[in-house]
């Protein structure tokens, strides 16, 4: 799951501009690699949440907690070359941080219920969330495409949760579906507020590791609420978490982040769409999750619908038009 800023401004050419501290500067000249690597990273959280064998709770903060290092460092050395946060950034930061807590606990829950691949599906519906709860909450329409994928996205959420067909993989495919459109939800809450901070390009890293300590505190708050927070897990597990906090809650986002303003808004969708596709076919092979057909059409489904939402094809076809001209 990422942001996708260049998919409303095309490129962001201005973006392209901004001085970035080393080594992020290194790193944005090859913003395809970057992408590519970012999404990667990204597509393998839900596998290694699953051989780390820890709960949802203790998952959430440690992986808090060990992406917190790099994001830091980064953050540090933006606040060198360019001055503190503003206080209303570092406020909303703090909040964003109590959503993304949400987004985590929520995901691991319904990875346990539906697999890590179909849960990974259901939280990208973000894109979706982000649209309607932004026109509900500050007036900004969404897309006509949007609305023409909604339909679209909620058969292939049916047919994911089983209800429709038979053999459905998961513990409580249902409940999974319920609790990846709380993922979701909760990630667009994250998206919308943390946007709402700011737009300086220059600091990737500041308001996410600000984000990030909001996170860990929630979820170890939660964890002792629930009950299933393990404060010292075992060190194969450490090792796991370890591995997760530094690619998907620090890495992975860095590089995502830093590429997206720098490319196409065509190659930015499929990219972010590439993602939790990867997440499906690698928990087949890593995990031997085996969605039933009628969930993998539902998978489909989903995809589909999100890419009709965010893929701008009027591009598409001019650039095809253009090349065979």
């Amino acid at each position: 799951m990422a942001t996708s800023t260049a998919e409303r401004d095309g490129g962001a050419p201005a973006a392209r501009a901004v001085e970035l501290p080393w080594p992020l500067e290194a790193i944005a000249r090859r913003p395809r690699l970057a992408a590519l690597l970012g999404a990667m990273c990204i597509a393998f959280s839900g596998i290694l949440y699953r051989w780390a064998e820890v709960s949802p709770s203790t998952g959430t903060v440690f992986r808090a907690l060990f992406g917190l290092p790099l994001l830091c460092l980064v953050a540090w050395l933006e606040h060198r070359r360019y001055g503190g946060l503003p206080a209303r950034t570092i406020r909303l930061s703090l909040v964003a941080g109590v959503f993304f807590a949400g987004d985590l606990l929520f995901w691991h829950h319904a990875i346990e219920a539906v697999g890590a691949g179909l849960a990974t599906v259901l939280g990208n519906l973000q894109v979706l969330v982000v649209g309607v709860v932004a026109w509900l909450a500050f007036g900004e329409r969404p897309s006509r495409a949007t609305f023409a994928a909604l339909p679209v996205v909620l058969v292939g959420v049916a047919l994911i949760s089983g209800a429709i067909g038979g053999g459905a993989y998961g513990a409580n495919p249902g409940l999974g579906v319920v609790l990846g459109l709380a993922t979701a939800l909760c990630y667009g809450g994250y998206l919308l507020t943390i946007r709402r901070g700011g737009h300086d390009l220059r600091r990737p890293a500041g308001p996410v590791a600000i984000a990030t300590v909001s996170t860990a505190v929630v979820a170890a708050m939660a964890g002792v609420v629930i009950g299933d927070l393990d404060p010292i897990p075992a060190p194969a597990s450490l090792a796991w978490l370890a591995l997760l906090g530094l690619t998907s809650q620090s890495l992975g986002y860095l590089l995502i982040s830093i590429s997206l303003t720098r490319l196409p808004a065509v190659l930015t969708s499929i990219i972010l769409l590439a993602q939790p596709v990867m997440t499906v076919v690698l928990a087949m092979i890593l995990l031997r999750e085996a969605p039933s057909a009628m969930q993998i059409l539902g998978v489909a489904l989903v995809i589909g619908g999100i890419a009709v939402a965010t893929v701008p094809f009027d591009r598409v076809r001019a650039s095809v038009r253009n090349a065979t001209a």
